[in-house]
C-alpha cells in the first residue's frame, strides 16, 4: 500500500512538472489566471478534479 502511495506521488510530480518544462510562458499565464479567480471558482475546479480523479481511480482499479 505505501509503495502505491509513493508511486502516485511520484507520478503527480512528473505531471505537475510537464507544463512548466514544455511551456514556461503558458505556465505563467495559467498561474496568473488562477490568481485572478475567486474562491468559489477555485473550489469548484478543485472538487471537479477530485471527483474526476476518484472516478478514474475506480475505473482503473
Amino acid at each position: 500500500m505505501w509503495q502505491d502511495l509513493w508511486v502516485a506521488a511520484a507520478l503527480m510530480l512528473v505531471l505537475e512538472g510537464l507544463m512548466p518544462f514544455l511551456s514556461p510562458k503558458g505556465f505563467r499565464r495559467a498561474i496568473a489566471t488562477v490568481l485572478s479567480m475567486d474562491d468559489k471558482t477555485l473550489r469548484t475546479g478543485g472538487i471537479l478534479c477530485m471527483v474526476a480523479g476518484l472516478v478514474l481511480l475506480y475505473l482503473v482499479r
